[in-house]
């Protein structure tokens, strides 16, 4: 149940729609369901504002499966599951789940409902077509949380020029992610640019001194623009998850 869910509810029984002694029921129902080798968050969207997200790595296909059907046995849609295998993707839509897969990106959305639910927009900018998976990763996080989003992508700091001819969308943005490897410049340039935070994203992409990653990290976290924050090595879906929760502020 989300907060959005309790609100329909409580607003059902101010109205008569809905006897208080069900409206109770459905608020006493076990807040997690133990799965043996999972225990299921059904009160997360309550807490939190957003559904638990599955996360795909490190969990057979069967266990995404059983998951995803405890999910929705409560009503959930629009459950992400990030890092998920094309093995797991075919064995939950043989089960009948309805679901999205991206392969890029590894994500999936199950039982999707576009829907909007944010003014803003999120805008994804990504310094090379190498990091474009990560960048997906971000951008179908956002738009399964409601989030208009638009992407920009193979902008970054070695044709500079790419970048300075769609400052109409960076400025349009309310938030802005930042995705790059090699030496991580992007986010420094684009946090120079516009007046909403932005989400720096550093990624693995890079020759041998790139470290994995670490070199973008670290000039990102010593980035000189104001208004950058900066989330783990490949974290796509971390950053579509802050930028969500930014753009939904007073909504």
């Amino acid at each position: 149940m989300e907060k959005q869910d309790a609100l329909q509810l409580l607003e059902a029984v101010r109205d008569g729609r809905v006897d208080p002694q069900q409206a109770l029921l459905q608020l006493k129902l076990e807040p997690f369901e133990d799965l043996g080798f999972a225990k299921v968050d059904h009160h997360r969207g309550l807490r939190q504002g957003a559904q638990e997200v599955i996360y795909g790595a490190g969990k057979t296909p069967e266990q995404i499966a059983g998951i995803l059907a405890s999910m929705h046995r409560r009503g959930a849609e629009n459950i992400l599951i990030t890092r998920m295998s094309a093995e797991a993707a075919d064995l939950a839509r043989s089960q009948g789940h309805s679901l999205q897969y991206d392969p890029l990106s590894r994500v999936g959305i199950a039982w999707p409902r576009p829907h909007i639910s944010a003014k803003g927009t999120i805008v994804v900018v990504s310094g090379g077509t190498s990091d474009q998976a990560v960048c997906e990763e971000a951008a179908l996080t956002a738009q399964a949380m409601g989030n208009k989003v638009e992407r920009l992508y193979d902008v970054g700091v070695a044709g500079l020029h790419r970048l300075l001819a769609n400052l109409d969308v960076l400025m349009s943005a309310r938030v802005v992610i930042a995705v790059a490897g090699m030496e991580g410049a992007l986010a420094s340039v684009v946090g120079g640019l516009v007046d909403c935070p932005v989400i720096a994203v550093p990624t693995s992409v890079g020759y041998g001194a790139s470290f994995g990653g670490m070199s973008a990290l670290l000039s990102m976290l010593n980035s000189c623009a104001s208004g950058v924050s900066v989330v783990n090595i490949d974290n796509g879906f971390g950053a579509g998850y802050l930028a969500s929760m930014i753009n939904h502020i007073g909504e």
